[in-house]
C-alpha cells in the first residue's frame, strides 16, 4: 500500500485529500462511479446519500452486482470502498437529502431532477467550498462546477424550470460508460480545485458528435 499513489502523486495533492470530507448526493450511474473513483484517488473521509435500493436495471448502467439486489445503494457502494481501502471513513444515509442533513466541504451532486439539484444547492452552497453536478441524458453529459465567485454565480443559472429540460428521463437513457466519463469529468474538476487551477463552470460533451465544449445545451 505505501505504493499505491506513486503515478498520481505529481498529480493529485495528497496532503489536501487528507482532511477534507465529501459527500456524494445519489449513488446512482454517475454517483456510484464517483464514489469508487474518490475511494481510488486517496479521500478518506465519504459521506453517500440516496434513498434507493439496487434493481436489476442498476446493473447493467450503473455496475452493481447481482448480489447486490435488494440492498441500499449507499451499502453496496460502502461494502466496495472498503474492499479498495479498508482505512476509508464511510458514512452512509439511506435516505433523501434533506435540509437538516450536514455535507462535507466537498459535493458532489449526483441526482436525477433540477428542482432536487436547486432544493440541495440552497442547502449547501454556503458551507460547500466546493460543488460540481453532473448531468447526462444518453450521451450527452454536462458538468457544472462552482468554487470561486465566477463559478458560483454561475451555476444557479442552470437551474431551469423542469418545463424546460431536454425530453426524455435522464434513468431511461443511460449506459455506464457516459457514467464513468461524467464521473471522470467530476473529479477532474475536483483536482483543478485541489491544485488551485481554476474550474470550468460549465462542461459538456457530446459523445456521439465528439464535441468537447465549455458551455452546452440544458441537460434534464
Amino acid at each position: 500500500m505505501t505504493d499505491r499513489f506513486s503515478r498520481q502523486q505529481d498529480l493529485v495533492p495528497a496532503d489536501k485529500l487528507l482532511t477534507l470530507a465529501a459527500t456524494v448526493i445519489g449513488v446512482g450511474a454517475i454517483g456510484r462511479q464517483v464514489a469508487l473513483q474518490l475511494a481510488a484517488l486517496g479521500v478518506h473521509r465519504l459521506q453517500l446519500i440516496d434513498f434507493d435500493t439496487v434493481e436489476a436495471i442498476n446493473i447493467t448502467s450503473q455496475g452493481y452486482y447481482t448480489g447486490d439486489l435488494g440492498t441500499p445503494k449507499v451499502s453496496a457502494t460502502a461494502r466496495i470502498i472498503h474492499h479498495i481501502d479498508p482505512t476509508i471513513a464511510v458514512a452512509t444515509l439511506p435516505d433523501r437529502f434533506r435540509p437538516r442533513h450536514e455535507a462535507g466541504e466537498v459535493v458532489f451532486c449526483c441526482v436525477d431532477s433540477i428542482a432536487t439539484r436547486a432544493a440541495i444547492w440552497r442547502a449547501v452552497h454556503k458551507s460547500c467550498a466546493f460543488w460540481t453536478d453532473g448531468r447526462m441524458l444518453g450521451e450527452v453529459l454536462r458538468i457544472l462546477s462552482a468554487a470561486d465567485p465566477r463559478s458560483r454565480e454561475h451555476y444557479p443559472t442552470t437551474l431551469f424550470e423542469p418545463s424546460e429540460a431536454q425530453a426524455g428521463q435522464c434513468t431511461a437513457r443511460s449506459t455506464i460508460y457516459s457514467a464513468n466519463l461524467a464521473a471522470a469529468l467530476m473529479l477532474h474538476q475536483f483536482v483543478r480545485w485541489l491544485r488551485q487551477i481554476p474550474v470550468d463552470p460549465d462542461l459538456s460533451f457530446n459523445l456521439l458528435a465528439s464535441e468537447l465544449g465549455v458551455v452546452g445545451n440544458a441537460i434534464s
